[in-house]
């Protein structure tokens, strides 16, 4: 059982916190300033500390040292004094208010991150070499659909035949051309990716094919194809059911005969690549309306592997959305954010037809756009026609997808009729705050006093259907 020390001045939150994780199976011990744990410290060692930020005589951050982790909360929320507290030394930092969800997991965080570096190089390795795989070449996947790709991209990528991939935009079809291409004996050599709906129909032959000097108007000297260029390798032709009937003939002729002419040349030259195709449409309904040709096809079709949309993949919509948090932060030099519960759910709920190309737009939006480095589910500005619960467990409430540990004023805190019952969830203490002070606060005075911005307190007004007092006239 981790030990964890507790600093917190507010009665009423250390209260709350010692109650969460006390349910969690933490063994927790309480302080409320400085030298009182340092007291507690000498007692006994702890597994991590949690340690408000502003407290009486010396601030959280003085705790910080080279023994035990350190996680910093403030009710301030701002850039400055995260940046700081990690500057000297915490491991993390959660701005209130926080729910309970987002301070498990940072705690479940740290005290793993914290017991891996304890334990023995050999010990690690052993448990790495145990791990299940989660991604493959970049792709991430732990539901059983995208294991069963990853099985599918080991077993064709070493042979030299043709793949037909197919999957919605936004799947990630070039990345698993990519991936069949760098676990091949062929990838020391190049890999030509052509989107073939990119390329002006007039203009695609001789992108593919080449062409000689004066083949054509505009023609001034010879050059290569796409084709001739991927020789020795790989060439990836995706959205190929975009490509038209004549450049459809072309490469049937190179898939038959291994050999290239361009255009204006009498002369046919032998290329040896490893052809891979994606679309997102139905080929053979291409077929059949006359678009598609039929020997082409059968010719493209010898391997066919087929992705599954991200909504087909509920239990990868997480693990990819943190990797891309992860990624769009480093990218943007911005700190390190994470998901409220609130976005994890709405992250949850909805459809995605963008598939993966969709969830990092949405994703590195919520990045800019957010006001501190806790994303909500409004950052994320999802489209709610198209949210929909996918399983039972998700169909909770707008209240209870966005409850999160608000802070009381110092003045209440220390009034037992302010202090929570175990019923009390910490939402409702926003709630009744706002209440029972909205006549005699501004919005600003409010907002100060909980630690958050106006446009939060205007959100989570929203959010929990407490709507603002008109002034009353009689005052």
């Amino acid at each position: 059982m981790s030990k964890v020390l507790i600093v917190e001045d507010e009665g009423i939150i250390r209260s709350a916190l010692r109650r969460l994780l006390e349910r969690n199976g933490f063994q927790i011990t309480e302080a409320g300033t400085v030298p009182e744990a340092r007291e507690k410290l000498a007692e006994q060692p702890f597994d991590l500390i949690i340690s408000d930020l502003r407290l009486p005589g010396e601030a959280g951050t003085e705790l910080i040292n080279q023994e035990t982790p350190v996680l910093i909360m403030t009710s301030y929320a701002s850039l400055r004094s995260a940046v700081d507290a990690m500057k000297q030394g915490a491991v993390d930092y959660i701005a209130k208010p926080f729910d309970h969800d987002e301070m498990l997991s940072a705690v479940n965080h740290i005290l793993n991150q914290y017991r891996r570096q304890q334990l023995p190089t050999a010990t690690l390795a052993n448990e790495e070499a145990t791990e299940k795989p989660i991604g493959l070449q970049g792709m991430l996947g732990e539901s059983a659909a995208m294991q069963a790709v990853f099985q599918q991209i080991k077993k064709i990528a070493p042979f030299n035949t043709r793949v037909l991939i197919l999957g919605e935009s936004g799947t990630g079809k070039e990345l698993v051309a990519r991936a069949l291409h760098n676990l091949s004996p062929r990838h020391k050599s190049p890999l030509i990716s052509v989107n073939c709906a990119a390329i002006p129909e007039t203009l695609i032959e001789s992108e593919l094919f080449g062409h000689e000097k004066g083949a054509f108007t505009g023609a001034n000297t010879s050059r290569n194809g796409l084709v001739e260029a991927a020789d020795g390798g790989s060439l990836f032709l995706d959205e190929i059911g975009e490509l038209p009937l004549e450049a459809q003939a072309r490469l049937l002729r190179v898939l038959q005969e291994g050999e290239i002419r361009r255009l204006g040349s009498v002369e046919s030259r032998k290329v040896d690549i490893r052809l891979i195709a994606a679309t997102h449409r139905n080929i053979k309904t291409l077929v059949d309306q006359g678009k598609f040709r039929l020997d082409l096809y059968y010719r493209l079709n010898v391997i066919e592997l087929e992705l599954p949309c991200l909504a087909e993949r509920e239990d990868d919509i997480l693990l990819i959305a943190e990797s891309l948090l992860k990624a769009c932060c480093e990218r943007l030099n911005k700190p390190m954010a994470r998901f409220s519960k609130s976005a994890s759910n709405a992250l949850l709920a909805y459809s995605w037809p963008g598939n993966v190309r969709e969830l990092e737009n949405r994703v590195e939006r919520a990045v800019i756009l957010a006001d501190d480095t806790l994303i909500h589910a409004e950052d994320l500005e999802l489209p709610q026609a198209i949210q929909q619960p996918k399983k039972a467990n998700f169909a909770t409430t707008a209240s209870q997808q966005t409850a999160e540990a608000l802070t009381l004023p110092a003045e209440k805190s220390s009034d037992p009729a302010h202090l929570p019952s175990d019923d009390l969830s910490l939402e409702d203490y926003f709630v009744r705050f706002v209440q029972e002070n909205e006549d005699q606060m501004s919005e600003t005075e409010l907002a100060k006093k909980l630690g958050i911005s106006r446009k939060c307190l205007w959100e989570r007004r929203q959010r929990l259907g407490i709507p603002r007092r008109k002034a009353s006239t009689s005052r």
